[in-house]
């Protein structure tokens, strides 16, 4: 992982982004078998080189965010029958629309692709410092702060402990009176 430097964390929010909508413009735009998550990611990471936003680097490691974060979101409407609002601990009224209508549309075909595999093992994902991640809640693995993302964000180190490392907070228990 390269350590994403101040200058260039904007233009890989912005990349997120459009890779999160191109993702989702694949997907409106397909018959519902004949598109699935990895074909609608390579095209968003080959329009992102191809429109020269982000190198070919960059579109490998922000692809990889942006299918971190979808996995997850889709994996925990699969497993606990919720909704993006429960994944995201956050009031969705407080996001930007663009940003969650995204997040809705990807995440629930994801989790129909995740159906159909039958992947029932999910395995932990952890976020660190230096990372771009899409709206929600990660919570520090050695102090357990919650840290709230808005909006696509630059993973800081965990403000109370230093340190770099984090994973999507289980519900609303994992953070009371933070």
């Amino acid at each position: 992982m390269n350590q994403i430097t101040p200058k260039s964390r904007s233009h890989l929010i912005n990349a997120y982004n459009q890779m999160m909508q191109t993702i989702r413009t694949a997907f409106d735009a397909s018959e519902s078998v004949e598109m699935s998550l990895q074909k609608a990611l390579d095209m968003a990471k080959q329009q992102a080189i191809h429109l020269g936003e982000i190198t070919v680097e960059e579109a490998h490691e922000v692809s990889e965010f942006v299918k971190r974060d979808i996995n997850d979101a889709a994996e925990y409407m699969l497993e606990t029958s919720s909704d993006l609002g429960d994944w995201l601990m956050l009031d969705i009224e407080v996001l930007e629309r663009k940003v969650i209508d995204m997040f809705l549309s990807v995440a629930d075909r994801t989790r129909i692709e995740l159906e159909a595999l039958k992947q029932h093992n999910r395995e932990v994902s952890l976020y660190y410092s230096g990372e771009i991640t899409g709206p929600g809640t990660l919570k520090c693995t050695q102090c357990g702060k919650c840290i709230p993302f808005l909006t696509t964000s630059h993973i800081e180190v965990c403000k109370v402990c230093g340190n770099n490392s984090f994973q999507r907070a289980e519900k609303h228990k994992d953070c009371k009176g933070q």
